[in-house]
């Protein structure tokens, strides 16, 4: 069994509580930090542990702390991100329905090394019910005395809200986010300025996702050394992995990053294999704006070597025959997937979710729909898919945020190693059974 940091306790019975969630040791790196600690200290042992953003980028969590602009007289704001949009990925909600507290320390330990006296969670709003968890956790940790005024009587002051949004996939994006915080429809800015400068109201912000702050408990704990013991090279500790799709145990797992994926896949301490004894197609293994990897090439690499759970791993070769490990939304699709189809889903899901700031995002992901839509309609032509290829090249780094790259990337991939599959669409339209049920269910047009 690999290490557990974060979903050590989630079985406990009542640990959702603040008494029993104290019991087990909670709210220990908080008396730990105030009482023993210099915030300096606090961000160098982040530093040490090597803790990459867990939301996706997977930049270093330390280095983006040291970034923090500290002007005099300037209010600072650390914001949790747990706006957790991306399709297939649903591990942050996992952690906050069962652990609550644990995020509530991890935003009290690292406001403190940041300097911020005012806090937020920004949860999306299909997450109202877990937005009503927080509250309660927080309300908690109030009459505790872990947040207010004079914390610890260490003259700290730390107040921690809850802030719903509406739903929208833009709104990860950190700066739409805060876009969205100060109530204005959520588009993303343009940077520079990054929030580490003008973030928040104009002030220095710091955004993190939710399972990078809860790691930063067991971080002051045992510390950045014990930490980066955990994992290979420049990933290190444990990672949860949402696992979805046409495999035997479907849930969130705590991983070592290291491990193997065929053994994340197949191994019954996590995955169980490949369900109704199928054979494995693709795995998406970032969540659905990463690149998709046929079996082949999900675990091993293209130069023959075993892939590996981790950043590097997943990233070799380039999007030429590797992804990225993102989110951690891991999607295993057997034989019986069809790719084309799949690939029209998730990108009706990101022409529906673009904010249309950007034209190239704007206009593009509406084309790359309806030739998908044409394609799996039946009604496609060869040159379609030509004409895809053009239309995410003409997208992928021409926005201002990401999105536009979420939306390109697995449209690239998914012709890159699976062309073959997208002619058949085309030459032989007559073997697609289901496609007229599927229109006439979900009321769309053909073409």
């Amino acid at each position: 069994m690999g290490k557990k940091i974060l979903l050590e306790n989630d079985h406990v019975p009542g640990i959702r509580g603040y008494d029993v969630y104290r019991s087990k040791g909670g709210y220990a790196s908080v008396e730990k930090a105030l009482k023993s600690m210099t915030p300096e200290a606090v961000t160098e042992e982040v530093k040490k542990s090597g803790l990459r953003g867990r939301g996706g980028a997977g930049f270093p969590t330390g280095m983006k702390w040291g970034f923090l602009a500290k002007p005099p007289g300037v209010a600072r704001y650390l914001i949790c991100n747990a706006d957790e949009s991306e399709p297939g990925t649903f591990k942050d909600r996992y952690l906050m329905e069962r652990i609550p507290h644990l995020l509530i320390e991890g935003m009290i330990t690292s406001s403190y090394a940041l300097g911020v006296k005012t806090s937020y969670i920004y949860i999306r709003g299909e997450y109202f019910y877990i937005a009503r968890i927080l509250e309660e956790a927080i309300d908690e940790a109030y009459k505790a005395g872990w947040l207010g005024t004079n914390i610890l009587g260490t003259g700290y002051d730390l107040d921690l809200y809850v802030h719903v949004g509406a739903g929208a996939y833009i709104c990860g994006e950190e700066t739409a986010l805060l876009e969205s915080l100060e109530g204005k429809r959520g588009n993303p800015r343009i940077k520079p300025p990054f929030p580490a400068v003008e973030g928040l109201y104009g002030c220095p912000t710091v955004v993190n996702n939710v399972e990078t702050i809860a790691a930063v408990v067991s971080i002051i704990n045992q510390g950045g050394a014990a930490y980066a013991a955990i994992g290979i090279g420049k990933s290190t500790g444990t990672k949860l992995i949402s696992a979805s799709g046409h495999i035997n145990k479907p849930g969130v797992y705590e991983i070592e990053l290291g491990v193997p994926v065929e053994e994340f896949i197949y191994s019954d301490e996590y995955c169980g294999g490949i369900r109704n004894g199928k054979k494995l197609k693709a795995v998406v293994a970032g969540g659905s704006s990463v690149p998709i990897l046929p079996a082949g090439l999900i675990l091993k690499t293209a130069a023959g070597e075993p892939r590996l759970m981790t950043y590097e791993s997943l990233a070799d070769g380039g999007f030429a025959t590797g992804t990225m490990l993102g989110s951690g939304g891991f999607i295993v699709m057997d034989e019986t997937t069809s790719i084309v189809k799949n690939l029209w889903n998730f990108t009706r899901f990101y022409q529906h979710e673009s904010c249309g700031q950007c034209s190239p995002c704007r206009e593009g992901t509406l084309w790359m729909e309806k030739v998908l839509r044409r394609i799996v309609g039946g009604q496609g032509a060869l040159r379609d898919i030509d004409l895809l290829w053009d239309v995410q090249s003409n997208i992928e780094g021409k926005t201002i945020c990401p999105f536009g790259d979420a939306a390109a990337w697995p449209v690239a991939s998914a012709i890159r190693h699976f062309r073959k599959e997208f002619e058949e669409y085309v030459t032989h339209p007559e073997k697609i059974s289901d496609v007229k049920h599927y229109y006439s269910v979900n009321n769309l047009p053909v073409a």
